[in-house]
This record gives structure tokens, C-alpha cells and sequence, in this order.
């Protein structure tokens, strides 16, 4: 971060001067932004990932007309949950025919999404990536039937590990995650002009990550590319970490609390020792 913004912060405002370039899907960038302009930082959003529904709910609807043959449901973000209600809702189905449901959610966002609906969370694991839903669910799914909910593209974990542990596991799309075309020109120009280049960018899941290299053709490179010399690369968690990683952009800061406060507190740390 060059010195002139590093010392024109204010007190109280750890992130004055800092310029950070949000990539959450549109509908989802705020909660992150606000936190960030709260401490002083300068915002710039770009989606690197939009939210689309899956080309048929055709297998999803059949699984929620017999959610009574379900012990257990297993939720993995606030977009699975909000894309399951809206089936629901077009289903005539009633909150109702969950009750009888064990259910896990990933992170204390996505626990918050299906309680402000009147559900009970059964589970939310430690950390919140899928290794720990497993570690938490593995000797309580034996002879189980499970019912995941999650985008059309994810990790395989969560459904091959559970069923090595006696689980019966139906996986479900309710929705697809594809890059945002649009933003490639915006990106570029961001990164090109002096006046919008970020000090950090924010990566809150994998497919953000691979969107990104999308975004600046940047498959097939072997190190980071010069574009991104001085912007340090903020990752929500080590699944994320490890994306960038194998894409040879690297994780300049990491969350230690795998949420949107936890990445927001790994930005103010990294800024403060600058």
C-alpha cells in the first residue's frame, strides 16, 4: 500500500485510505461493503460471480415433495436456502414439513437465514467448510437418509464422506453459479487506472477465485500476473486460499473466523502492519 494513504488514516478508522475491490455476486456484495466503509475503507464492487437458477428444479421439487423420507437436510450457503424456500413457496409446501428434519448449515449466516424462517439448526460445524460439517455429522448419519442442498458446481466432500459413513446422501442444485461477462471490461479498467487500482481484493469462495482468473484470461500462468503486483488477495478461508493457490496467485490474507467480519478483521490486520 503506498505510504501517502497508509499514514492520511484517521483514528478509529483502521481502513482510511484503503481502497478494496469486493467481488461478491451483486444482491450480496453490501453486507461486506458496509462493513468495510464503516472502518473508512473505499469500496469498489465488481461481481465475480453471478447467481442463476439451474436449468430445471425438476430433481430438487421431487426431493421436497417427500421431504418425509428425510432425516436430515444439510444447507451450505444463504443462496441454497433462499432458492429452496422459493421452491417451497411454489410447491405449496408449508415450513411445516421440515420440522421433523435434522438440519446442518454451513456457517452461522446460512444458520441465520433458515432460523429467521422459523426452523430450527440442529448443527453448525466448528469451521465452516465442509471437512467440519463431515467431522460433525459422521457418527450421527449411519442408516440416515440426507438430503444436501447446494450449487450445481461444488466440492464432492460433503456427499462422498458421508456416505462412507453409512449415510444415505441425495445432493440436490438449487441454483448455478456462472461468471459475470459483464464485468470483465470493468475489472480491466479498474486494474489499469491509478485513480481505482484496489490495495486489496476480496475473495469470499472458491468459484469467486476461478471467476477471477476468468474474468483477466489469466489460465495457464504459471505466477501472478503483473497486474496484481502491490494488491494484496483476501480470502475468506483455506478452501479459498487453496484455489488461489493452485491458480499461482497466492493468499496474501486469510480470515481465522471463516465469515464476512473474520475477512474484514484479516484486511484490518494485514492494513495495520503496513
Amino acid at each position: 500500500m503506498p505510504k501517502s494513504r497508509r499514514d492520511s488514516r484517521k483514528p478509529g478508522q483502521p481502513l482510511h485510505g484503503v481502497r478494496v475491490l469486493v467481488g461478491r455476486a451483486r444482491h450480496q456484495a453490501g453486507v461486506l461493503s458496509t462493513q468495510l466503509r464503516k472502518l473508512g475503507a473505499g469500496v469498489l464492487e465488481i461481481p465475480f460471480i453471478e447467481i442463476r437458477k439451474p436449468r430445471s428444479f425438476r430433481r430438487l421439487d421431487r426431493a421436497l415433495k417427500n421431504l418425509a423420507t428425510y432425516d436430515w437436510l444439510i444447507l451450505t450457503s444463504v443462496n441454497g436456502v433462499e432458492a429452496m424456500w422459493h421452491r417451497l413457496a411454489k410447491l405449496h409446501l408449508k415450513k411445516q414439513s421440515l420440522q421433523h428434519l435434522k438440519i446442518a448449515a454451513i456457517g452461522p449466516a446460512t444458520k441465520s437465514a433458515i432460523e429467521n424462517r422459523g426452523i430450527k439448526v440442529h448443527t453448525v460445524p466448528e469451521e465452516y467448510i465442509a471437512e467440519s460439517v463431515v467431522k460433525s455429522l459422521r457418527t450421527r448419519v449411519k442408516g440416515k437418509r440426507v438430503l444436501l442442498v447446494r450449487a450445481q458446481v461444488a466440492r464432492d466432500v460433503i456427499p462422498r464422506e458421508l456416505r462412507k459413513a453409512g449415510a444415505h446422501v441425495d445432493v440436490f442444485e438449487a441454483y448455478e453459479t456462472v461468471v459475470p461477462k459483464q464485468s470483465r471490461t470493468r475489472l480491466r479498467a479498474a486494474l489499469k487506472n491509478a485513480g481505482t487500482c484496489p490495495d486489496v481484493i476480496t475473495f469470499t469462495s472458491s468459484s469467486t477465485v476461478k471467476n477471477f482468473a476468468a474474468l483477466l484470461g489469466l489460465k495457464g500462468r504459471n505466477r501472478r500476473p503483473p497486474q496484481l503486483n502491490g494488491i494484496a488477495l483476501a480470502s475468506i478461508g483455506p478452501v479459498t486460499s487453496a484455489t488461489l493457490r493452485d491458480l499461482k496467485l497466492g493468499a496474501d490474507i486469510e480470515a481465522r473466523q471463516y465469515t464476512i467480519p473474520g475477512l474484514v478483521q484479516a484486511i484490518v490486520a494485514h492494513s495495520t502492519r503496513q
